[in-house]
């Protein structure tokens, strides 16, 4: 028969925590009292009839649970507990409800206290009504003793414990307050069962004046625990913003302080709302004007209720149907923004025409002429009337007009016929002590040079810097050149893995990550072709170019309009040197459109790069 009984009570499990005063549909605080289970921990699983600790691991039948609550060590005798709990009768049939009082000492007196509750005006006497007082289980405890003292005194049900409050209000501040068993936040099961936002005040009577007043509220129970708080809420999230409404002195702004900076850190939703004027918290402003009290608890109970709709407002005006009238006007307004040619004639049909507006990654490995090639284009969109926007990173502005010059010489040469030993090097340039040794027609090219490089230099314009230029000052560059000039110019930024870091904190990956987003946005928000250069991973040297031969790939891949890669020719197969490929004059090298959101990908245009003369020829 005793196999029979057990069973029968091992299945209600869920009813005797009922009894203990514990919501089985949320998370309550582990009933060992070894585990100091600070947060709640532990939840009731109906499938196993067990309750499970999550942070110690373990599961708890109801005969366990049994055994800690009257500290018996041995199943028998919580077996027998059991029965007395819930009234094994003599033919061994368990009752259909639990008639005993509840398993432990301070739900008795928390009981017996509640019944006395009409004996003191005290609880009236600060606005709170009967069903109030009922909800919350408050009770009256006319000899309260503490210390040698005897208190009249308020008994406020507190978790696993209570708050004694002496209603002598002549009492000095050590004695108005006392705190027995575990303390901490009052009415915690609020931020989970709430459907609409949670007041945080700091007393236990201000978290009651907002019930009373028809909202739900968690009360710190001092300042000092704001920090339980903000771990409670990271841990499992509350179903509603929060309101923070803590007392209109010192200590009560600086938790409210404390407590927007961390709830903002943990990404908690919350709204500050200040009491008014007449009050300094809310138990104070539900006795001295009902009336305002409510009407400010219920303006801030419905504000989610405002935001949700002033949300669903702005959703439904991004229907695409708002948007169509815009697109239609677009397109006609297009036929006077046509695409920028990159002087590049096979290079632009590979991309239906040449820039557009978006982010293009130019990538090759080092020394293979990415650099050059950008600055070959910004040169012959310059020439043709584009203004360009050059951020050098690695070289200074004059290494920059040196290798345009340096081509200008070997097109000059190539032009007349000359002797390719008379077009002249960068480095040719700028030493003077060559300059000095040069012939007459040597200087007569590099005068002519520089005055047809000036034809271009007018839409040029070059901004240097090593380690201090970031996203945000090549943002308010492209403004000011809007601003000055009357239309943002095409950007060229070189490179892309040595901009400034958005954050000292953050690893390359997550800066460059953030870096490309960025331009990205300026490409969109300019309507402008932004177009970065980009490093290879060193293993990716001698293999033909991919998406993952991108260093910190993940953002350039993804955010990129159009991605492309410099190579070698024949990169990747059998026998193929890279060095070897290097020595060559003119190197055979290929563009490939790895990737292109609004045109063919996999396409490539074929060059002859002269490295010495800083110059490429589509083949």
């Amino acid at each position: 028969m005793d196999d029979h009984i057990k069973d029968q009570i091992s299945v209600r499990l869920e009813e005797y925590l009922g009894y203990r005063g514990i919501d089985c549909k949320k998370p309550f605080r582990c009933l060992n009292p070894d585990h100091p289970d600070r947060h709640p921990s532990m939840v009731f699983d109906p499938k196993r009839n067990r309750a499970h600790c999550f942070s110690c691991g373990v599961d708890y039948d109801i005969y366990d649970i049994i055994g800690i609550d009257y500290g018996i060590p041995d199943f028998p005798g919580c077996l027998n507990k059991a029965k007395q709990i819930f009234g094994a009768g003599a033919a061994g049939t368990v009752r259909t409800a639990v008639t005993a009082a509840p398993p432990d000492d301070v739900s008795r007196y928390i009981r017996s206290c509640h019944s006395n509750v009409e004996k003191t005006d005290y609880i009236s006497g600060r606005g709170i009504s009967k069903a109030t007082a009922a909800r919350f289980m408050l009770g009256y405890d006319e000899n309260f003793k503490t210390g040698g003292d005897v208190w009249r005194a308020v008994i406020i049900p507190n978790g696993e414990g209570y708050i004694a409050r002496n209603t002598d209000t002549e009492a000095g501040d050590k004695n108005r307050i006392r705190k027995r068993g575990p303390g901490g936040l009052f009415n915690p099961g609020a931020l989970w069962s709430a459907e609409e936002p949670v007041f945080i005040v700091e007393g236990e009577f201000d978290a009651l004046s907002i019930c009373e007043a028809g909202g739900e509220a968690v009360a710190l129970g001092s300042v000092s625990n704001w920090r339980q708080l903000v771990e409670l809420v990271s841990k499992i999230r509350p179903k509603a913003p929060l309101i923070l409404t803590l007392d209109r002195d010192d200590a009560g702004k600086r938790c409210t302080e404390q407590l927007e900076e961390a709830l903002g850190a943990a990404d908690i939703p919350f709204f500050t709302a200040e009491l008014p004027d007449f009050s300094k918290d809310p138990s104070e402003a539900l006795t001295a004007s009902p009336g305002e009290f409510f009407s400010f608890v219920e303006e801030h109970r419905s504000i989610e209720k405002k935001l949700r709709a002033l949300r669903a407002g702005e959703y439904m005006a991004n229907r695409t149907s708002n948007y169509l009238r815009d697109f239609v006007e677009g397109i006609a307004g297009s036929v006077d923004t046509p695409h920028i040619s990159t002087g590049f004639n096979d290079f632009d049909r590979k991309l239906d025409g040449g820039l557009f507006e978006g982010l293009y990654i130019i990538g090759a490995i080092t020394s293979l002429g990415k650099t050059t090639f950008a600055l070959q284009m910004a040169d012959q969109m310059a020439e043709r009337g584009q203004d360009v926007l050059i951020f050098s990173l690695e070289m200074a502005r004059n290494e920059l007009i040196a290798k345009s010059v340096s081509r200008l010489t070997l097109l000059y040469c190539l032009e007349h016929h000359l002797e390719l030993k008379n077009a002249k090097t960068a480095r040719g340039i700028t030493t003077g002590s060559r300059y000095e040794q040069y012939s007459e027609l040597e200087r007569e090219i590099i005068t002519r040079s520089v005055r047809v490089y000036e034809h271009g230099a007018d839409r040029l314009y070059i901004q240097e810097g090593i380690g201090d230029i970031g996203v945000q000052r090549i943002r308010e560059a492209v403004e000011r050149h809007a601003e000055c000039m009357g239309k943002p110019p095409v950007v060229i930024v070189d490179y892309l893995q040595i901009l400034a870091p958005h954050s000292e904190r953050m690893s390359d990956k997550q800066n460059t990550d953030r870096a490309v987003l960025e331009l990205k946005r300026i490409s969109r928000d300019f309507k402008i072709p932004v177009v970065g250069i980009s490093s290879f991973n060193r293993q990716n040297y001698a293999q033909s170019v991919t998406m993952e031969a991108f260093k910190e790939s993940g953002a350039i891949e993804y955010s990129s309009d159009v991605l492309i890669g410099l190579q070698l020719q024949g990169a990747g197969t059998p026998g193929f040197e890279v060095m070897e490929e290097k020595k060559k004059n003119p190197r055979a090298v290929e563009l490939v459109v790895l990737k292109n959101r609004n045109g063919a990908a996999g396409v490539s245009t074929e060059f002859e790069y002269y490295p010495q003369f800083n110059y490429f020829r589509e083949a």
